[in-house]
């Protein structure tokens, strides 16, 4: 059950990157100066749920879970941040 969520949220996240980079290429924003960056960051992305995906089929489940941990934590860190300002309001002056 923690397999499928981790790599559920990790395929939402991997999307979410995607969608800005095929965006980015549309409108310029995403040029030759930055597209190795880019390149890099949905290569990296691709590996971790590739390889969670292929350490699950081995049987190697907790060190699938590892894996997907790199990309999990920091998304989740980034969803619970903006939860947090949507549900406080605070104010930045």
């Amino acid at each position: 059950m923690a397999y499928k969520l981790m790599i559920g949220f990790d395929s939402l996240v991997a999307l979410v990157f995607l969608y800005f980079f095929v965006v980015g290429v549309g409108d310029g924003s995403v040029s030759s100066f930055n597209i190795v960056l880019w390149l890099g960051i949905l290569a990296l992305l691709a590996a971790v749920l590739i390889g969670g995906y292929k350490l699950h089929e081995a049987g190697r489940t907790k060190l699938a879970l590892g894996v997907l941990a790199i990309v999990a934590l920091p998304g989740l860190a980034y969803v619970l941040f903006f939860g947090a300002i949507i549900i406080l309001q605070p104010r930045w002056n």
